[in-house]
């Protein structure tokens, strides 16, 4: 079955369609696929230092794997992140950069880039604007995330999205995806 899926996936991006695989929340809708990625620059942080992200800049180097989280240092965000840790090489390899977005303060995401993501990729401050810009609000008047994928083409179109509580499929799912574009140029 997941042959056919990595097939379909291929056929669907060299011919301009796009795959998605969601299991939403129940308190926000994703963006869907084929729309425009709403464009950010925000504090983040790699290796424990602080830099500005800019999503249009970092898109002419290639697709950005652009994943929300809840908070920094609980159970399941720690094993996302370890998880894009451990996959770091194979998302480089494909051309792509992966970008882990919460609404922490930028002190706590400082600690988390080196301990929990190995200084191996940046995360970065989802404020209200990008909360609201990429539908990933966790509930109303909280300033946290729900567990939301994103991967974003060159032209800064939304290709993929999984939105699930938990953090397994996420990087699987993103992989697949920046390899099949990564094949497709």
């Amino acid at each position: 079955m997941k042959k056919w899926i990595v097939i379909l996936l291929a056929v669907a991006i060299i011919g301009g369609g796009a795959f998605v695989y969601s299991t939403r929340s129940a308190n926000a809708e994703p963006l869907e696929i084929g729309a425009t990625a709403p464009d950010f620059t925000t504090s983040g942080a790699l290796a424990g230092e602080e830099f500005q992200f800019s999503l249009s800049e970092k898109l002419k180097d290639g697709p950005v794997v652009l994943y929300f989280f809840p908070k920094v240092f609980t159970e399941g965000c720690t094993i996302e992140a370890n998880m894009f840790a451990e996959a770091t090489a194979e998302f480089n390899a494909a051309g792509a950069t992966v970008i882990g977005m919460s609404g922490d303060d930028i002190e706590g995401l400082k600690k988390f880039s080196v301990s929990e993501c190995r200084n191996k990729f940046a995360v970065a401050r989802a404020d209200d604007q990008i909360i609201n810009g990429y539908q990933v609000r966790m509930a109303p008047g909280l300033a946290m995330t729900n567990r939301t994928s994103y991967v974003i083409d060159r032209q800064g179109k939304i290709v993929f999205v999984h939105s699930a509580t938990k953090p397994h499929g996420h990087v699987a799912g993103t992989l697949e995806i920046v390899k099949a574009l990564a094949k497709a140029d």
